[in-house]
């Protein structure tokens, strides 16, 4: 199904624009059949070199499909808005709009945001800064520094070295914690290993803490969960930790993905994560989605911390990813009593690299009481 979806571009191109081009059908065919190709670029790879998720190709092979898809998605996009409104003016005005002099300079519109949309997507994130009043933190973390990283997403497109240097920034803004809320990579654990370990030189004052997202449990889990505790990054799955200050604390509590339960391990239950704590505790939940928020404020979590949206990657089309969510897909949300955090992730996955009007962040967020002053 998922290669039916990715081949919607390509057939709505091809029966209104290429159809119509003034050249011979043998080259309107040959078209068509290489805007298969880019669209199904993820189909092909599964039998050739890696997998569909995470093809094992040169980066800049993996970027230029990534992105030529992308441009295909645009133009589509762009084709299926002109169709509607030449639909508009036309029930309104009986007039008909003119279909290649308008195509053409939408290509070319699609190829160059395309081009933009990867380099956004590619380059290292800047720190997005977010001040939060949590209601019962304790005085003694007025000012704590709590650095969020999601969806890495390390592979070919965002190898090692990219990696390194998101440590490095995160590194540089002396956090007191760090949390990994999902998507670190996406690979087989021996093509992948390499990529991420640069995350055991993350450091914080009380440590780095992680959780699963959906696309841990597409790549074999269970040869990557022993992989990642011999690198010595904890994962709470379905479990919490207590940071204190003296003789303030704070939970910190982390559920797993949902999908976890689609690959034969236990999904997200928050109830056992929150066992042992007291009903007076600042909870702070990780959860890989968002579209979770309502029930986790129900069930007293005073800040939630999640990914997974990419903050929807493409202004506009980012609508179809919002409702899939539960309305949520980027920044900060007020669930009732509780704050809901989604970042727009450092990363993202190798199958639509583009980033327009939704730039990669890393997340430092500032806590504070609700009796601080407003900020």
């Amino acid at each position: 199904m998922f290669f039916i979806w990715m081949l919607l571009p390509a057939l709505y191109i091809g029966s209104r624009f290429i159809w119509w081009l003034p050249l011979p059908p043998v080259l309107r065919l040959g078209l068509f059949l290489v805007l298969v190709g880019i669209c199904e670029f993820r189909f092909f790879s599964r039998w050739l070199w890696g997998g569909s998720f995470s093809p094992e190709w040169p980066r800049l092979v993996v970027m230029l499909a990534g992105g030529l898809f992308g441009a295909v998605v645009l133009f589509a996009s762009f084709l299926l808005l002109r169709d509607v409104l030449a639909l508009l003016v036309g029930l309104l005005t009986g007039k008909t709009l003119p279909a290649l002099p308008i195509m053409l300079p939408l290509l070319v519109l699609s190829v160059v945001l395309a081009v933009i949309g990867v380099w956004q997507a590619t380059r290292i994130p800047h720190v997005r800064t977010v001040h939060v009043e949590i209601p019962g933190l304790p005085p003694a973390f007025d000012g704590y520094r709590l650095v969020q990283l999601a969806d890495i997403h390390a592979t070919r497109l965002l190898p090692r070295k990219w990696v390194q240097q998101i440590v490095a920034k995160t590194n540089a803004l002396q956090p007191d914690l760090i949390a990994l809320t999902g998507d670190m990579s996406d690979g087989a654990v021996e093509d992948r290993l390499p990529d991420v370990e640069p995350l055991t030189q993350l450091r914080a004052a009380d440590g780095v803490y992680a959780i699963t997202g959906n696309h841990e449990y597409y790549f074999d889990y269970a040869s990557w969960a022993p992989a990642w505790q011999k690198l010595s990054i904890p994962f709470l799955t379905n479990q919490h930790v207590r940071i204190a200050r003296g003789d303030d604390s704070f939970v910190l509590a982390g559920v797993p993905d949902i999908a976890a339960r689609n690959y034969g391990f236990a999904g997200p239950d928050l109830k056992r994560a929150l066992e042992g704590t007291r009903p007076n505790d600042t909870v702070i939940l990780l959860d890989h989605r968002p579209g979770t928020a309502d029930d986790n404020a129900a069930a007293g979590v005073k800040l939630q911390l999640s990914g997974h949206t990419h903050g929807g990657m493409v202004l506009g089309l980012d609508q179809l990813v919002k409702p899939l969510n539960n309305g949520y897909i980027s920044g900060r949300y007020s669930v009732g009593p509780m704050t809901l955090y989604v970042s727009n992730g450092a990363g993202l996955w190798n199958g639509f690299p583009l980033r327009l009007g939704r730039p990669s962040e890393i997340t430092e967020l500032i806590l504070h009481p609700t009796t601080s002053a407003a900020r």
